[in-house]
């Protein structure tokens, strides 16, 4: 497998390998990573569907891309997707993924024109004091002590991050500016997590970077995750005959590991019908999804608190992946992720507004019509006061096919699930569905004494506990995370957001779909480029532009300097003054 870049082969057909017709494929799990593998397989690999099984322990497909309505619950969704136009590998695949709703359109084309029609953006990025204007001005609010740290971060090598968390580099001139308050609610940081993830998160969108106060970076899909990315790719696989196989475990891999070849052996699996093992040969490929940042996630209703359960358990990812650790250091350690779930826990809900009460507070806030079927929230707003640090966001609607007209969907989290609330006197984790929706009412300004009827009346409210959402964020060094394709390993490959592969960052699709591409085009020797992540970090252009957008658009010539530096600038001016390097610089507003 390799890297490539352009368009010389974006379009390219691989060739079909002589022994194609010999190989089958075992994946386990059916998150987005482990779908995308299949089609990679079936596409690119050209593997017989009927030779790719894919082994799910429930009985829905999609792993965290889930949007479903519960019956005798409601609509759920435990998260939501955001998007990049530089999402390569995503954009590889579902380029060749037919729409479910529109004949002739890929998902690609269809995604394309809905974000070129009604472009992403944010008129209310924060608010405090019940619905007010947060008063952040699309500014980061950085000082120059500030900015200097995280330019720092950017340049300092991933070794001397390892183990270390964003307090130990960031000051708390980072940590109380706005660029922290848009930072860690729209990915979900805590300032316990990794500096090193931290780092990669920055180098990565470093394009982006302007972006971040009105969300004009991300773009959205039509409906919510499930519906517009796992139901098109599942029907896709199904077209081509993929085995897909529910409600049944895999509890064990075995492996062997002998002079430095590395092989899986066999699958333990248990299910509905039965206990049975798998045996495997070299020409028995095997994709494997450790972890799972949704594992151990619980609902709770409208009227009861989602139960909190962190042990892990048979046949989920993390016991699966500490079973598979212990044979071999190339591995990963899992440990290092799943010991301390306080730290990897935040909550979100689903509410489903069942009249038009609460949307002139909606309207007020965003200055968008929720029923116009365009951009409302444009993303997260965050209710910067709130002690659960509350956000919440309206994405076009309907988000569900089978929504009624009158009714809206809407997404709600915490990010500090283990703390009080403003108006409900009780820790988010042991709220009610319409608890929540009280605390969030409350923060949006609905009258206090209106609060309690509209939250059971107007508002059917699902809770999500996930305890290791954010598990992939812990402080980690190279090795935690076993490499897609491990060293020595003939037969079998690691994918999801827990395999390490270089510059790209973990809590995305595009993780989860570059995984796959890579694993596969490895085991195989797809004769095609993977697309390397986008080198914006590289761009001079972006460079400059990222700098004076964190410095709120003052020049570079304005920061305040110690004598020595001011004089060192100033020669600087002068050598390049009449060069191309002087009008880049101007161009992009630094002088």
């Amino acid at each position: 497998m390799y890297h490539s870049s352009g368009n010389y082969e974006a379009f390219v057909k691989p060739r079909k390998r002589e022994d194609a017709e010999n190989k089958s494929a075992y994946i386990i799990g059916s998150g987005l990573a482990a779908l995308s593998a299949a089609a990679f397989l079936v596409r690119d690999a050209y593997l017989d569907g009927g030779r790719v099984h894919i082994i799910e322990k429930d009985s829905i497909l999609g792993g965290a891309c889930d949007g479903y309505m519960y019956d005798g619950l409601g609509y759920v969704m435990r998260g939501g997707r955001e998007m990049d136009n530089h999402f390569e590998c995503m954009w590889d695949l579902y380029r060749s993924i037919p729409s479910i709703e529109t004949e002739g359109l890929s998902v690609l084309d269809e995604y394309y024109y809905l974000n070129k029609d009604d472009p992403n953006y944010s008129l209310m990025r924060a608010t405090k004091k019940r619905g007010q204007d947060g008063e952040t001005r699309g500014e980061f609010a950085l000082s120059d002590k500030a900015q200097m740290e995280i330019m720092r971060l950017f340049f300092t090598p991933d070794e001397e991050l390892y183990d270390k968390t964003i307090e130990d580099v960031f000051s708390d001139d980072v940590l109380s500016s706005n660029f922290w308050l848009y930072w860690r609610t729209m990915f979900a940081f805590e300032n316990w997590h990794s500096a090193l993830e931290m780092k990669i998160y920055i180098r990565r969108y470093i394009h982006h970077v302007d972006g971040l106060p009105d969300f004009s970076a991300l773009r959205f899909t039509k409906y919510n995750q499930y519906e517009s990315m796992i139901l098109p790719l599942e029907e896709y696989l199904r077209n081509h005959g993929v085995d897909i196989i529910t409600d049944t475990k895999v509890t064990d891999v075995h492996f062997s590991v002998k002079d430095g070849i590395k092989r899986a052996v066999s699958i333990s699996w248990t299910g509905k019908d039965g206990r049975g093992v798998i045996d495997l040969t070299d020409d028995d490929l095997l994709f494997i999804t450790p972890g799972g940042c949704v594992e151990n996630s619980t609902l709770g209703s409208q009227d009861s608190a989602a139960s909190y359960c962190p042990e892990l358990k048979e046949g989920g990812g993390w016991d699966l992946w500490k079973r598979i650790a212990m044979q071999s250091d190339d591995f990963g350690h899992p440990e290092k992720f799943c010991s301390d779930p306080e730290k990897t826990t935040w909550m979100s809900a689903t509410v489903t507004l069942k009249d038009d009460k609460v949307v002139p507070y909606i309207e007020k806030i965003t200055g968008r019509n929720p029923y116009s079927g365009k951009v409302v929230t444009g993303g997260i707003v965050t209710a910067k006061d709130s002690s659960w640090l509350l956000s919440w966001t309206f994405n076009r609607q309907p988000q569900f096919r089978t929504q009624k007209k009158n009714e809206l969907v809407g997404w709600i989290y915490g990010l500090f699930p283990f703390v009080k609330g403003d108006f409900v006197d009780k820790m988010m984790c042991d709220c009610t569905g319409k608890e929540i929706a009280m605390e969030w009412l409350y923060h949006i300004g609905v009258p206090e004494k209106e609060i309690p009827a509209i939250a059971e009346e107007s508002c059917n409210t699902i809770p999500c506990m996930m305890p290791y959402i954010t598990a992939f964020f812990m402080p980690r060094r190279l090795g935690d995370r076993p490499l897609v394709v491990p060293d020595g390993a003939v037969n079998f490959a690691f994918i999801g957001q827990f395999a390490e592969t270089e510059r790209d960052t973990i809590f995305t699709t595009e993780y989860s779909i570059r995984t796959a591409m890579e694993a596969v085009y490895t085991l195989l020797g797809v004769e095609r480029g993977v697309p390397e992540v986008w080198s914006s970090a590289f761009d001079v252009r972006d460079l400059v532009r990222a700098s004076v957008s964190l410095r709120d658009g003052k020049k570079l010539t304005e920061m305040d300097l110690p004598v020595k530096e001011r004089l060192v600038m100033k020669e600087a001016l002068k050598r390049i003054h009449n060069t191309d390097i002087e009008k880049l610089l101007v161009h992009y507003g630094a002088i």
